[in-house]
Order: C-alpha cells, then sequence, then structure tokens
C-alpha cells in the first residue's frame, strides 16, 4: 500500500527571515501582494499575517513568466534560497527588508480567478458596504490584523487580570428567557414547544444574579450580549462583548476596586498614550448633568457648563424668560468667523441662535445681548460665571432637558474648536447615583438603568419617595465621553423586587411569572451582591483609535444590522417556518 507523503506548506513566515539565514533554502506561503517585472527579472511581495517578504525570480525565462501571471492576492509557495538584498535596495519599512527569496520552484495554492473589488491594504476609500460584504478581503488587511490580534491580547489579559483577583470564569446560557433589560430582544422559536420563543440574552444579569445566590463568590466571563437597537459608533447592532463580573458580599467600592487596576493595565499595556491614575473620580448624575451636560463627559475637555436660568429670570431678555438658561466660558475673544461657525452649528442642532459675550479690558461687555443685562445686574454676572478680562461667555437657553442637551454639544464643539482636547490622554471617571426611575416616551413612569438595581434607601425610599427623586446604586464608568459599561449594586430581596417592579407598572403576578427563576432564588437567602461588565469591543475601539465599533470585530453587521457577506437575516424555506410553527402573514 502506497503512503501518501506529507510535505510541510512552509517552513518560514513571510515575517521571519533575516540576515542570519541568508544562504538557506526556505519555503514560504502567502498572498501575492505585488508583482514588478522588469523584462528578465520580476519580483513579488509576498504577505502573509506575520509580515512581507520579497520574492525575486533567478532568470529563469519559464519563471519569469510564469511569475509574471499570477494574479494578485493568489496563494502561492515559494520554495528558493534567502540572499542578501544589495544595500542600495534595503527597505527600512518591513522587518524582511534586508533580504530576499530567490525563487527555485513556485506554486499556485488558491488562484484568483475574480476581479478584485477593491486594492487590499490600499490608502483609498472604500465604502463600508463593500468592506462588509468582502469582509474576507478587508481581514487581508495589515490595519484589520492588527486589530484582531490586539484584540485576541486584550482578551487573554484581561482573562488573567479577572483570575489573579480571585474570579471564577463561568459561561452562561445563549438560549433563555426573555426579560426587560433596556433594549429588544432576538427571539428564536422553539421546535418542540408550539409557539414558544427562547430569547438571545441581552447580558448574562440573572445568571450571574442566580451565581451569586448558588454560592460562586466571584463570577466573570467575556460574555457575547445580543441586542436588537440601532448602531451607533461606539455600539454594533446584532451582538457584542463586555467582561462581565459579578462578586458577592460587596458594595459599589468593592466593585470599583476591582475594575480600576484592570482598565488602567489594560490601557496602560496595550496603549502609548498617558493613561489617568486611579482611583478615578467619582461624579453624580445630577452633577455631571450640569456641569458637562452629558452623563458620558469627556474629562479631556476643561469646559464646564454654569447654570445662569435664576440669574437671567430677573433680566428682561425675552428669549431666556422662563428658560433654563446654561453658559459656558472660554478663555479668549473669538473671531467674527468663529462665532458664525459656532452659530451654524448651534443651527444644526435645533437651536435658535448662540448668544455670547466677551470681557473687555475695563470689565465691561461686548456682545449681543449685553443691552439686555441691566447695568446693575452685570457685576453680578461677572461674579456667578468667574469672568476675567478676554474672557468669551455662551449662552444656551432652552426648556431644562433640551438646554442639558445643547450645552452638552456646544461644550463638546468648543473643545474640539479650540483644540482643548489632549488626545494623548485616556481619562476615566465614574458617573454614580442614577435615579432609579425616569419618565418613557408616554410619560410613564420607567426603570432609568438596571431593574434589577438596589434603591438607595431600600424598601423605605421605594414607600415613601416620590419615583423620580429615588436613586439607585448605579454606576457607569466613562472614557473619553464613551461609556465603557454599567453596573449596580443588585436588589437581592423578594419584597423590594417586588415594589421596585410595580412602581415601573409591573403587576406581582407578571414578576413573579417573568423573572421567577431570581424570584424564587432570593427567598433562599441570597447574598448582597453587585457587578459590572466593560465592553471589550469599546475598549478595543479606544485602543486602536478606531472611528467605529465595526472596526474592532471580525464580521460585523452593518448599521441596518445587515452581514451584507453572509446574507443574513436571510429568508427560510416553508419547511423551516413550519418546524417552529410560524406562518407569515405577509
Amino acid at each position: 500500500m502506497e503512503v501518501l507523503k506529507l510535505e510541510k506548506y512552509r517552513t518560514h513566515t513571510c515575517g521571519e527571515l533575516r540576515l542570519t539565514d541568508v544562504g538557506k533554502e526556505v519555503k514560504l506561503c502567502g498572498f501575492v501582494e505585488t508583482i514588478r517585472d522588469f523584462g528578465g527579472l520580476v519580483f513579488l511581495d509576498l504577505r502573509d499575517m506575520y509580515g512581507i517578504t520579497q520574492i525575486v525570480t533567478a532568470g529563469k525565462e519559464d519563471a519569469v513568466d510564469f511569475a509574471s501571471r499570477i494574479p494578485i492576492e493568489s496563494s502561492i509557495c515559494v520554495t528558493g534560497t534567502v540572499r542578501k538584498r544589495d544595500e542600495e535596495t534595503y527597505n527600512p519599512s518591513i522587518e524582511t527588508g534586508e533580504v530576499e527569496v530567490v525563487i527555485k520552484d513556485i506554486q499556485i495554492l488558491g488562484k484568483r480567478t475574480k476581479m478584485l473589488p477593491f486594492e487590499v491594504n490600499s490608502n483609498q476609500e472604500v465604502r463600508e458596504d463593500l468592506r462588509l460584504q468582502y469582509r474576507y478581503l478587508d481581514l487581508r488587511s495589515k490595519k484589520l490584523q492588527q486589530n484582531l490580534i490586539l484584540r485576541a491580547k486584550v482578551l487573554q489579559f484581561l482573562r488573567s487580570q479577572m483570575i489573579e483577583q480571585g474570579f471564577l470564569e463561568v459561561q452562561t446560557p445563549i438560549l433563555t428567557s426573555s426579560s426587560p433589560e433596556g433594549a429588544r430582544d432576538y427571539l428564536v422559536p422553539s421546535r418542540v414547544h408550539p409557539g414558544k420563543f427562547y430569547a438571545l440574552p441581552q447580558a448574562p444579569q440573572q445568571f450571574k444574579q442566580l451565581l451569586m445566590v448558588s454560592g460562586i463568590d466571584k463570577y466573570f466571563q467575556i460574555a457575547p450580549c445580543f441586542r436588537d437597537e440601532d448602531a451607533r459608533a461606539d455600539r454594533a447592532p446584532g451582538e457584542f462583548y463586555q467582561l462581565d463580573m459579578e462578586m458577592s458580599y460587596a458594595t459599589q467600592e468593592d466593585v470599583f476596586s476591582v475594575i480600576e487596576p484592570v482598565v488602567y493595565n489594560t490601557f496602560t499595556k496595550f496603549s502609548d498614550k498617558k493613561v489617568a491614575e486611579y482611583p478615578f473620580p467619582r461624579i453624580p448624575y445630577k452633577e455631571a448633568m450640569l456641569k458637562y451636560g452629558s452623563d458620558k463627559p469627556d474629562l479631556r475637555n476643561p469646559l464646564e457648563i454654569i447654570d445662569l436660568s435664576e440669574f437671567f429670570s430677573r433680566c428682561t431678555f425675552k428669549p431666556f424668560i422662563g428658560r433654563t438658561v446654561r453658559a459656558i466660558k472660554v478663555k479668549g475673544h473669538m473671531s467674527k468667523g468663529f462665532h458664525e461657525k459656532m452659530l451654524a452649528y448651534a443651527m444644526s442642532i435645533g437651536m435658535g441662535g448662540l448668544g455670547y459675550l466677551e470681557v473687555q479690558e475695563d470689565l465691561s461687555y461686548k456682545g449681543p445681548i449685553d443691552k439686555f443685562i441691566p447695568d446693575d445686574m452685570k457685576d453680578e454676572l461677572r461674579a456667578l460665571a468667574n469672568l476675567q478680562i478676554d474672557d468669551t461667555i455662551f449662552f444656551i437657553a432652552d426648556n431644562k432637558v433640551r438646554a442639558t442637551e445643547l450645552a452638552g454639544q456646544i461644550r463638546t464643539e468648543l473643545g474640539k474648536r479650540l483644540n482643548l482636547i489632549d488626545e494623548n490622554i485616556y481619562k476615566f471617571c465614574w458617573i454614580i447615583d442614577f435615579p432609579m426611575y425616569e419618565l418613557d416616551e408616554h410619560e410613564n413612569i420607567a426603570f432609568c438603568h438596571n431593574p434589577f438595581s438596589m434603591p438607595q434607601g431600600g424598601l423605605e425610599a421605594l414607600n415613601t419617595m416620590k419615583p423620580l427623586d429615588i436613586l439607585a446604586f448605579q454606576y457607569d464608568i466613562v472614557c473619553n465621553g464613551i461609556e465603557l459599561s454599567s453596573g449596580a449594586v443588585r436588589n437581592h430581596e423578594p419584597e423590594i423586587m417586588i415594589k421596585a417592579f410595580e412602581i415601573a407598572g409591573y403587576k406581582k403576578d407578571e414578576i413573579e411569572k417573568r423573572f421567577s427563576a431570581l424570584f424564587n432564588a432570593f427567598q433562599y437567602g441570597a447574598p448582597p451582591h453587585a457587578g459590572i461588565a466593560p465592553g471589550v469591543d469599546r475598549m478595543l475601539m479606544l485602543l486602536t483609535g478606531a472611528d467605529t465599533i465595526r472596526e474592532v470585530i471580525a464580521f460585523p453587521m452593518n448599521s441596518k444590522a445587515q452581514d451584507l457577506m453572509m446574507g443574513a437575516p436571510g429568508e427560510v424555506t416553508r419547511e423551516q417556518l413550519k418546524d417552529v410553527h410560524i406562518k407569515l402573514d405577509i
């Protein structure tokens, strides 16, 4: 019986050869990146994920002809001898730039037979939908491969840090039941239980709490989460991953003391930028909304917002009367062109205008609303806003919600236009003391954040306080204006759970039915517990400086929650629908 002889495809990678390898016979495999035909001599750049090696024909006419006709991006195998390049041909931009391989044999392993939809590793802009449709080609680029390599290293590092702190990695189910966690569920119909559905988990929330009841003291996992929500630059529709953790007998500060070094060490290890030291600042939600106009403040921006509503309630400036008035002070007088551009921006976000005042050398004001401020109140304004010579102060007026939002946007825009944001630092903060409840679009009481959070003041607060005045032990960690994660001290008492959900419009029997496992478990001596789940994809987006989260995910969906490469979501057969007891009425 003839034995099949198996030979190695390669002896080295395309990023491995050095001067010490000169004279060796080697075997390389990779993709043909470029071909340069100089008549009797052909040079090929052979690329794999480790680097690039220059390949050169030895002058044999048949080899030259064959090599010159290989389609770019074909996969080939080359056998040859390593030799030193002439010094004038060194390529310092690649690690193998001092050597080249002279071809003895060349084979096409996978020939490109179709026209390339775009050039791989090109500096030319390519439409994102085209890149996603041909993601397997897009991923051949050095930039994206480096992102995936970084992702693997970060995940490994995160795991090691959690294990070092005594956390146990536990995988939780993917097929589970639907529960209200802030977004729409992805539903999966059951074949064996007609008319019933699984839901893909928006987060392992209930399971990790059940692990605490089970006696697992410290849990973590790199958890996949599934949410049917609209895409943003920092949010991918469909699925994302988070460093999910939970710990028993833990307070808010206990969670902070675990996560702060994990985040700090990760950003320090995988970035050359400065990372602000921990402990990170703790900013109450109410203060953040006033000072920064956002619960995701970018602390690299030194500008702060002040409230001048009471002051302007005593002025005669009609556009400000009865409005919430916010102001932002900057150093220096702006040009006419600058004011015109800021006005245009203000109008683009729905503002009717953008008032301002400039402080002159004699401490008088110059600006369109100066005449509307009584002389006897100008010193008061200067004191309230701490105005100095050469300061400029901008004003935003609207209802409270809109004024807060608009002031935050103006603050951000001023920070960018005045180059106040340090791009070479990561600044973290905690947003704490979130409201337990908020009004939804129908003016009904709804949970502001995680519905399983412990209210500050416990049951007494739920029974005696107005819902919108109740604060929760909820917290977000924010980096450079991007929310990395939400977390909370959890509600672990059935009575509090029932009352908290009742305030949000859930009846007791509905609570017991929808959260039966958690509700029942809490009656068997649940320990107090708390946790958080920093978003891995968002961390990577910050570390790589990517414009969108899709640049750090191997196979992302587009902004419309479509997988253009695989054609998902797609149609299924009548037989498949019949198996899961579904009939489409379309």
